[in-house]
């Protein structure tokens, strides 16, 4: 799914950088994996251990649990969003879109 001119329910624009889900859903690992505080406490959370994250990444249900897990606490998800320069709601129909697919 891509984000270009993707609207929610209420009618408000997500993203308009074209870019898929997973890759947005990457961005947000990366960014969470790069953070001291955030990345040992998403391996703490998920029960992987990095070589473990590394080779699940691409996982579907690996990415929803990311932003899941950014989605839990609202000023690290406010602070992966600006960030990664998109709104916070892209963040969330990405791990809503994932979440279906799991």
């Amino acid at each position: 799914m891509k984000y270009n001119q993707t609207l929610n329910r209420s009618g408000a624009r997500l993203q308009s950088s074209g870019e898929s889900t997973e890759t947005l859903a990457l961005r947000a690992l990366a960014y969470v994996v790069g953070d001291v505080e955030l990345g040992p406490r998403l391996l703490d959370l998920t029960g992987l251990d990095a070589d473990g994250l590394r080779a699940r990444a691409a996982d579907p249900a690996v990415l929803a649990a990311t932003l899941q897990f950014l989605a839990a606490h609202e000023p690290s998800l406010l602070a992966c969003a600006t960030a990664l320069d998109v709104r916070p709601a892209a963040l969330i129909a990405a791990e809503q879109h994932l979440a279906a697919r799991v």
